[in-house]
């Protein structure tokens, strides 16, 4: 799922999981405390090779 919403938003690729943060926070809430996470990696383009002509040599966002 988090691939998914990662091509949406950047093209085709993936999170690298080397170059990597993550925090979690205690938010409170009334109606009981919730947990905020935040991830940050960096975006790493698939590479195409022999691509067909009209397609980006790293990869690409579709419209």
């Amino acid at each position: 799922t988090w691939k998914e919403l990662i091509q949406e938003e950047f093209g085709d690729g993936i999170m690298s999981a080397i170059d990597f943060n993550m925090t979690m926070e205690r938010e409170p809430n009334n109606k009981g405390d919730r947990v905020k996470l935040a991830m940050s990696g960096k975006f790493l383009p698939y590479k195409y090779y022999g691509n067909d002509e009209g397609v980006p040599e790293y990869g690409f966002k579709e419209a």
